[in-house]
């Protein structure tokens, strides 16, 4: 409801009652992906493992899995994609699906994990191209572990898949679909180039700082959110500039999942409801489109937010999410660091992402409709939007 975004968030007074969701159990820190094997066979006998392009990477942990059928995934996962996984599965006859790879990856295996059991097509399932049919039969037991730190995607409880035909991402959710484990080892991150770590990486801060500020946080999102910034103010650029210190890895890691278990609950905002349509028509990484959008995003509401209500409490958050990134409050605090940090990890604009201006007004129009954006602590209009992806062309 838009008009419910103009007025005051719902984190700004007294909260009677939220619901809060998220996977059955987590298991962080540094080694802690040694303990797959024996998780996996407390689950089922018959793995069907969802990777990255390249599973040698992590050929240890596959090992531990002797009765696994890898399944590669390049790229962001499209409905025939998903389509051959639910059989490969099938064909498998697997009882526990695992996402081993970046937030690509743990969507195809969620999306797997819950349609194996059910009958017909994907798209019966799917939102807003789909018939969004429910889950007639419980999801396959599934286990996140990711290695990348960006989506949180191992603590959430949907799916997204690209269709081609229709140039966007879209999910598949139900609670039913949260990891029976998420298995969260920072050490697995510690091979990502620089630019999946900038790309991933500020996803996660915005996955943070959208929830933060949203109508529908929380008391237990607000603690999440603040570690979540606190932690990528700290570590997001030295994990950048040096790839292999644990300690920013596992800070970047940690806001990861704190991101993710915020969203899942408070919702997100104009960057994630903008990201999710460039990435259907573009095919760009939703990490880099997260990031590109980011900086514009975050502005437009802001003063969106003073012509509407120069004393609204999402501007008094935006306040402190600048000192929790940089230990100095202030909204211009808060913009400065994020465009010198976008700038520091060399992020592209949405012109290099081939998003063309003629395309503009489809994408922020589909973008105004889009879940993501029902976060956002105002609503934005359609004009207001293209003006976001203008200033993101230009950045």
């Amino acid at each position: 409801d838009p008009s419910r975004r103009g007025g005051r968030p719902c984190h700004s007074g007294p909260v009677t009652s939220f619901t809060f969701a998220t996977a059955h159990s987590i298991a962080f820190g540094p080694g802690r992906s040694a303990e797959l094997g024996g998780v996996v066979a407390g689950l089922g006998r018959r793995p069907f493992v969802c990777t990255g392009a390249h599973p040698t990477r992590f050929g240890r942990l596959l090992d531990d899995l002797p009765d696994g059928r890898t399944w590669p995934v390049s790229g962001e996962p499209a409905l025939d994609d998903i389509r051959s996984g639910v059989a490969a599965a099938r064909a498998h006859r697997a009882d526990v699906v695992v996402g081993l790879g970046g937030g690509a990856v743990l969507d195809a295996a969620k999306l797997i994990a819950a349609l194996s059991p059910n009958s017909g097509d994907v798209l019966d399932y799917l939102e807003v191209i789909g018939a969004g049919r429910p889950l007639a039969e419980l999801p396959l037991p599934f286990v996140a572990v990711p290695t990348t730190a960006g989506t949180g995607s191992e603590v959430t409880s949907n799916g997204v898949v690209t269709s081609p035909e229709h140039g966007v991402k879209v999910s598949l959710r139900a609670p039913s679909m949260l990891a029976r484990v998420a298995i969260v080892d920072p050490e697995l991150t510690i091979g990502c180039p620089p630019a999946v770590t900038a790309s991933s990486g500020l996803d996660a801060l915005t996955q943070c700082l959208e929830p933060y500020v949203s109508p529908f946080a929380n008391p237990l999102t607000d603690g999440f959110c603040a570690e979540g910034l606190r932690r990528a103010g700290r570590s997001l650029r030295r994990a950048y500039e040096a790839g292999d210190d644990l300690e920013a890895r596992t800070d970047m890691a940690l806001c990861s999942v704190l991101g993710g278990l915020a969203l899942a609950n408070a919702k997100l905002g104009a960057v994630h409801g903008l990201a999710g349509v460039i990435g259907g028509l573009t095919g760009a990484p939703h990490g880099v489109c997260c990031a590109t959008l980011l900086v514009p995003a975050s502005s437009a509401t802001i003063d969106a937010l003073r012509a509407h209500d120069a004393n609204h409490p999402a501007l008094r958050r935006y306040a402190e999410a600048g000192e929790l990134l940089s230990g100095t409050a202030g909204i211009e605090v808060l913009l400065d660091w994020l465009r010198d940090t976008v700038r520091l990890l060399r992020v592209p604009t949405i012109s290099e992402l081939g998003v063309r201006p003629d395309a503009f007004r489809q994408i922020a129009e589909q973008a105004a409709k889009a879940s993501s954006t029902k976060g956002n602590p105002i609503a934005l209009s359609v004009d207001q939007l293209i003006g976001v992806l203008g200033a993101a062309a230009r950045d």
